[in-house]
């Protein structure tokens, strides 16, 4: 029994004044959760049911595909974090206990889950194994924001898989994307699976879960057939006109003139017939000249995993001694390693000349200077896919992620099994990540509107928001009471208000906290028989028989439910 009366519900006229992401805004403006400090959050009793309903479809799918729901602890000995690499993990609380030893407190399980199973698992028998628990976990976060989306504490959904080998691992693997592919949809957001990094959870492969908003803080690619996180996403460049054609470099002066758009417009070149020079240094000390086309932009994602090592930018000291001044360095000539982009292409094109105010042009690539070549770009609106749809751009959140491990646990763990002819082999492994806050701040980023938030039905914290418009002391409120009552005994759940408040705030209370149907009970309505219902997400109004009301809602739920 809900009565807003006996709730906690606290509905604010006006969002934090640090709010940014919409679903920041009105979850608070609505009574959902409340901050406690900096990426820290508290969930009341609105915002919690939403939150349990999304892990309830978790749950429910997860066991479908044969999934055992475990519980892990959160604070665990740095140990198997050490052994695996990912101690020196930033974002890792690190701490330790009375007796001085090192301690972690988790943000995925891979550690503490993969030693289990090196304890339990002995022969090809007691394979495959596929656990998950929703347990809460601790990151370090720099920067939190945007309220429930990027937090330092969170509830995740983690599930890790065992296999003998690759082959029953992408088995594994593709039951899990059925299982998360029904979980987002019967949750009622819109959302891409697209591929995406391995980052530092390390493995073979990677797919992510993505619901396209505004406050979406990652970008996915998008055409038909095709998504992909913009740090991965491969396309076709637009084709560029291309610069005069020479028998070789020609120094062409440019005083004062260091940007792309300066040079082009000076020499009256498409930005893309430039050769934009950008020197990283590699956690190895190692200069490297890498070269994208001038419209476009060094993705370091894809630069990590072409060269296999991280880098920074180099300074301008370093740029200096290995080549010449900022603003006009260049392949052409330079004593460097050289990756070149693969969307720059052809003859006639413009590069740095390694001095003040002077640019190359007539260069091509393969004559006048040597390079290694690599996608390092990111993709961008107007690229084309291999069957030649133009790419799109959207900004969307993160609410899943799934990663083909294989054995970067288990080697580290010693996480292996005897095999059919008695060889000891490494486990093959894959995890499975689902954030239900960010499925329930999606939602609110996705279907809110100016009044409010705007439920999907299967998440909503209640399914039918009842208001009275009488005080307690008026006939009309004993009908409304019948009526929750009828409600509740039809199985359904309700939000009641029965606060001694004015009609305005009753109803604007309602449409912000945005129950799928609101049923208003009052004089007016009472005095032509009816109650008066409206579908929160359509607007749609409807006259309910007194007579029968009951039964009258329950059909109008269903059907805006798709129950029916």
């Amino acid at each position: 029994m809900t009565r807003i009366s006996r709730t906690l519900l606290p509905t604010l006229k006006d969002p934090p004044a640090d709010a940014e992401a919409l679903s920041h805004k009105l979850l608070v403006r609505a009574g959902m959760v409340r901050q406690m400090g900096a990426g820290l959050w508290t969930y009341l009793p609105a915002g919690w049911r939403a939150h349990r309903k999304v892990e309830q479809i978790i749950r429910e799918e997860m066991d479908r595909i044969g999934g055992q729901e475990i519980s892990m602890p959160v604070l665990q000995p740095a140990d198997p974090w050490e052994k695996t690499g990912r101690y020196g993990i930033d974002e890792l609380f690190k701490l330790e206990d009375r007796k001085g030893s090192p301690m972690v407190l988790a943000m995925t399980h891979e550690e503490c889950v993969t030693g289990h199973m090196a304890n339990e698992i002995r022969s090809y028998r007691d394979l495959p194994q596929l656990v998950y628990q929703l347990q809460t976990k601790e990151r370090d976060e720099p920067r939190p924001r945007a309220g429930i989306l990027r937090t330092r504490e969170f509830v995740m959904k983690d599930a890790y898989s065992f296999d003998r080998d690759e082959a029953g691992l992408q088995e594994t693997y593709n039951l899990c994307i059925e299982a998360y592919d029904r979980i987002y949809d019967r949750s009622g957001i819109r959302w891409y699976r697209v591929e995406s990094d391995v980052g530092m959870m390390g493995g073979s492969g990677a797919h992510e879960y993505m619901a396209p908003c505004g406050a979406g803080e990652d970008t996915i690619a998008l055409a038909p057939g095709y998504a992909a996180n913009v740090e991965v996403a491969s396309a076709n460049p637009r084709p560029i006109e291309a610069g005069e054609q020479l028998g070789g470099p020609a120094e062409v002066e440019t005083p004062g003139l260091k940007t792309v758009e300066e040079v082009s417009s000076a020499l009256g070149v498409d930005p893309g017939a430039l050769i934009k020079s950008v020197p990283v240094i590699t956690d190895e000390d190692e200069f490297i000249l890498v070269l994208v086309r001038g419209d476009h932009q060094l993705n370091p994602i894809k630069l990590a995993n072409a060269l296999g090592i991280q880098s920074r930018p180099a300074r301008e000291d370093e740029i200096e001694q290995k080549l010449g001044p900022p603003g006009y360095i260049g392949p052409v000539g330079a004593s460097v390693r050289i990756l070149k982009d693969r969307a720059i292409g052809g003859t006639g094109l413009v590069a740095g000349a390694n001095r003040p105010d002077l640019h190359l042009k007539g260069v091509e690539p393969g004559r006048d200077f040597a390079f290694e070549e690599a996608d390092v770009r990111s993709v961008v609106e107007g690229d084309t896919t291999d069957d030649g749809h133009p790419i799109t751009l959207e900004p969307a959140i993160e609410v899943g992620n799934i990663f083909q491990l294989g054995t970067r646990y288990s080697v580290p763990l010693g996480a292996t099994f005897l095999d059919e002819n008695g060889k000891e082999q490494p486990i093959v492994m894959g995890s499975y990540g689902i954030g239900p806050a960010r499925i329930v701040a999606a939602a609110a980023e996705q279907f809110a509107d100016d009044k409010g938030l705007s439920w999907p039905p299967a998440i909503t914290p209640w399914q039918i928001h009842l208001v009275s418009l009488s005080k307690p002391d008026e006939p009309e409120r004993a009908e409304a009471d019948s009526l929750y009552e009828a409600l509740l005994e039809g199985g359904f759940e309700v939000l009641y208000d029965d606060r001694d408040a004015g009609p305005g705030q009753k109803l604007t209370d309602a449409e912000l906290i945005g129950c799928p149907l609101r049923v208003v009970v009052g004089r007016r309505g009472l005095a032509d028989g009816i109650y008066e219902g409206s579908e929160r997400r359509s607007g749609q109004e409807h006259r309910i028989p007194v007579d029968g009301g009951a039964e009258e809602i329950a059909r109008i739920y269903a059907a805006l439910s798709g129950s029916d």
